[in-house]
């Protein structure tokens, strides 16, 4: 029991040294690796492979790196957080079922003039089908995969038991759908309503590797359809 209290304890104490450190890389993000910033120097794609990879670092390498120095169990933390296949079952059913409406919305946002113009990030990258395939491998690896282990995953799943499913759900749909301010509108509203609809998927299967999933394909999807439609024929030119 001593022993119990004890792990419960320590694993609060990481929980809150990870969110000390989360606040800490949101900081450095906006301030020096943010796009925005990157952009002024480099030409788009490099900036956001930088700003992608800074993402990668800021919010899935270095709080791993946390978890396992300081906790005593940190794939059982990681595993609470939602780093495992969970419920497969039911999370494949979600995926199946949820891949054709993810396509259908990222072909829909391909048709949004404000869409098409901010999407793909990298215009640079659009110069060819293998610069294009590259840049989005790197957008699913190093974006989807943090950005998801990130809002659906430590910023999500530990909070349940502290102040339950909605309130956790609201929290982290919040801070995601800030994320995207400067983004065109239509994707501000679409961004909260995937906030709920993939934290609810992350929740029911116990995993989030069921929204980076969906995230993803909507996403590259919405950038594959405005690549055929504006960028192919000038690169077959």
């Amino acid at each position: 029991m001593v022993l119990r209290r004890t792990q419960e304890r320590i694993h609060q104490i990481v929980q809150s040294v990870l969110w000390v450190y989360l606040a800490v890389a949101f900081a450095l993000l906006l301030a020096l690796f943010h796009y925005r910033r990157l952009t002024q120097k480099w030409d788009d794609r490099r900036a956001f492979l930088a700003y992608f990879a800074a993402f990668f670092c800021f919010f899935l390498v270095l709080p791993s790196l946390i978890i396992f120095l300081f906790s005593p169990d940190p794939f059982l933390f990681l595993k609470e957080a939602g780093f495992s296949l969970g419920n497969w079952r039911r999370g494949v059913g979600i995926a199946a079922v949820g891949a054709p409406i993810a396509i259908l919305s990222g072909f829909i946002g391909s048709r949004d003039v404000e869409l098409r113009r901010f999407y793909p990030f990298s215009k640079r990258a659009c110069r060819s089908l293998r610069s294009f395939v590259a840049f989005e491998v790197a957008y699913l690896l190093l974006y989807y995969v943090s950005w998801e282990f990130l809002y659906r995953g430590i910023l999500f799943f530990p909070l349940i038991p502290a102040v339950g499913l909605i309130p956790a759900l609201a929290l982290q749909t919040i801070i995601s759908t800030l994320h995207h301010a400067g983004h065109p509108q239509s994707e501000i509203f679409a961004s909260l309503a995937g906030g709920f609809v993939f934290g609810l998927i992350a929740y029911l299967t116990g995993s989030f590797i069921y929204p980076i999933f969906l995230h993803a394909l909507t996403g590259i999807s919405t950038d594959s359809f405005i690549y055929l439609r504006d960028y192919r024929r000038a690169t077959r030119g």
